[in-house]
């Protein structure tokens, strides 16, 4: 069971980056989008944990940085938001 759901977890989170990197070829998102930056926090995070879990850690390196990245990039996008909004 536990293979299974280790599984459906890294398609799942794969699923996830591929929305957005799709989504960027097909010029529906821009790498600016909210949407696009959450989609690649969200994959790369649940895959980082998969990684975690099976102690890959070359793979834990890539998701980690992906997901601190984009982590980073949500907050700045929030912040430019609210500046926004502030003006």
């Amino acid at each position: 069971m536990y293979d299974v759901v280790v599984q459906m977890v890294s398609l799942l989170g794969s699923l996830l980056i591929l929305t957005a990197f799709v989504g960027g070829q097909l010029r529906k998102l821009k790498p600016s989008d909210l949407s696009y930056v959450l989609l690649n926090l969200a994959g790369s995070c649940l895959l980082a944990v998969v990684a975690v879990l099976e102690k890959q850690w070359g793979f834990v390196l890539l998701e980690g940085v992906w997901a601190l990245v984009s982590l980073w990039s949500a907050v700045k996008h929030v912040r430019r938001t609210r500046h926004s909004e502030d003006a």
